[in-house]
Parts: structure tokens; C-alpha cells; sequence
């Protein structure tokens, strides 16, 4: 297979000027150019970009007069890559993010044009001493963070997705604003038979963050897992998923007002409207769970 054309889509909420544009300087020191460049304001206007003339490829802009939340964001640069029709794979970048080597994109390319059911390149994130916190690596336990493989999920500060698996399962799950949306994305992916890899020779630069900064953290993560089994998991796994999360968070969380604010997302969760229900085949579940992670956990 040729190499695929790539693009990189950021998606910002304005609040970030300084970081986009280091972002959009170390895209375009890329030795494989991408084909376009969407850059997204997420409920806001964007500013001017010193690196946006410095690019490579296309560059459009689109800003938004309400925020959707990151998937949303992520939802509409593909609803423009597609009118253009002339991409393979989108390359999602955290506004905050930083390539700092200069393959970055081909070797992207290089993975796709090699296997022809890679749907999904997860990238390493580091901190700028290089540290990778525990939560950024897509696997159970203290895993290494430079081993790389075939994996169920990955991350949604950098990563790479092939355009004709999204046509085949489906883009990211807007309604979930944030969190969860890359497990969602992630099982529809193996469950159409495609294949996820961590390659952690990929590097995204990213500051070392708590996803507790959000002030909606506690609940939309709560609801939005109560969501992802509704809508992905066989029945009979969905209490186990379900009951698994809630000792764990009780041991976990130690504020009272997070507990307050998890468990009223939960109970948000069970009230609300799912959307699709379409739940994964049994082999699925065992194939996750050969990758090292059941679907319980």
C-alpha cells in the first residue's frame, strides 16, 4: 500500500494561543508534510495563529459558536476532511501537545501503508522531563511505557485514525462531551475487526495534568461510563462493569464532593438516554481480554 495521506486536526477553545502555536511550529518542521491541517474553535474565535502561514498543506479553520465538548470538536474536522475527500488518516493533537521529533508523520504512514487493518496508532505522552504518567499508558498495572504492541484503547491527546474505519464503525460519541469517548471509539474499532497499536516511538509532549481539573470530572466521568456499557457491553456484563467501577471509586476518591458529584453522574447515567445500543459480539470480549484488559475493568 502507498503511503497514506495524512492530516492533523487540533481542536482548541482559544484559551491556549502560545500552545497552539509551538503545537502548529513542530507540525510544521515535519519531514512528511501532512496533506491538511483543521484547526477547530470549540465555541469560540480563533486567534491569529503566528505559525499559520509557516504551514505545510492546507490549513482551514472552523469556529464553532458553541462548544461541543472534544468529540464533538473532533466530529466536525472529519465532517470537512471528508468534503475535501482527499485524506486517509487524521492525526487528533491535544492544543497543549508538542511533537518533538520531526518523523513523527511519516512513521505514522509508515505503520498504515504496512498493515491494512491498523484503524488506530495510539501515541506515547510525556511530560517535558519525559515522564509518562500511569493513567497515559493503555494497559492494566505498572506497564512499561516504552513497550509498544497491540492493545483496546488508547489516548486521546495524540493518537491516528484511519478514515475508512471511521465510514465502518462510526465517528466519536458527541453526546459524551467528554471522557470515555475513546473507549467508545475503541471497542466499535475491535469489534469491526480492526486493530489498535500503541507505538510509543510516537511522542506527544504534553504537560503533566490531573483530569480532576475539569470541574464536570466526577460527574460526565460517572455518566458517560454508565453510558459506554449500555451502549457496548452484552447485559449480563454491564452490572459487573458497573459494580467493579463503584468499589473502585470508592476506594479511590477521597473527596466527599467528588463522591457526591460521581454518584450523581451515575444515577444521570442510568436515567438518561444512552443513544445506540450496539453491543459487542462475545469474541470481542474475549479478544479484549487476551490484549490484557476484559471489558469489566
Amino acid at each position: 500500500m502507498d503511503t497514506p495521506r495524512i492530516a492533523v486536526a487540533v481542536v482548541t477553545m482559544g484559551n491556549r494561543p502560545a500552545e497552539v502555536d509551538a503545537l502548529l511550529e513542530s507540525v510544521a518542521k515535519q519531514d512528511l508534510p501532512p496533506t491538511r491541517i483543521v484547526i477547530v474553535g470549540n465555541g469560540c474565535p480563533l486567534p491569529e495563529f503566528e505559525q499559520r502561514l509557516s504551514l505545510p498543506g492546507e490549513v482551514t479553520t472552523v469556529e464553532l459558536d458553541e462548544n461541543l465538548g472534544c468529540p464533538g470538536g473532533r466530529n466536525v474536522a472529519l465532517e470537512r476532511l471528508r468534503e475535501f475527500g482527499d485524506v486517509d488518516v487524521v492525526v487528533d493533537l491535544d492544543d497543549d501537545g508538542l511533537l518533538v521529533d520531526a518523523d513523527v508523520l511519516r512513521r505514522v504512514g509508515e505503520l498504515y501503508a504496512a498493515d491494512p487493518r491498523l484503524g488506530i496508532v495510539g501515541f506515547r505522552i510525556a511530560d517535558e522531563t519525559g515522564e509518562t504518567q500511569r493513567r497515559h499508558v493503555p494497559r492494566l498495572g505498572q506497564s512499561d511505557p516504552m513497550r509498544g504492541g497491540y492493545v483496546t484503547g488508547f489516548l486521546g491527546g495524540g493518537h491516528a485514525l484511519r478514515l475508512t474505519m471511521l465510514d465502518e464503525i462510526g465517528d466519536w460519541p458527541a453526546q459524551f462531551f467528554f471522557a470515555h469517548e475513546e473507549t467508545d471509539l475503541a471497542w466499535r474499532a475491535v469489534d469491526a475487526g480492526w486493530r489498535i497499536l500503541y507505538a510509543p516511538e510516537l511522542l506527544l509532549q504534553h504537560p503533566k495534568t490531573s483530569p480532576a481539573r475539569h470541574a464536570i470530572y466526577f460527574r460526565v466521568t460517572a455518566r458517560n461510563r454508565v453510558w459506554l456499557v449500555r451502549r457496548r457491553l452484552p447485559l449480563v456484563l454491564v452490572p459487573v462493569h458497573l459494580g467493579v467501577w463503584v468499589l473502585l471509586t470508592l476506594v479511590r476518591t477521597r473527596s466527599a464532593r467528588g463522591l457526591r458529584a460521581w454518584f450523581g453522574g451515575f444515577l444521570e447515567g442510568l436515567r438518561e438516554p444512552a443513544g445506540e445500543r450496539r453491543a459487542m459480539r462475545w469474541r470481542t470480549v474475549w479478544r479484549l481480554t487476551r490484549l490484557g484488559r476484559p471489558p469489566v475493568i
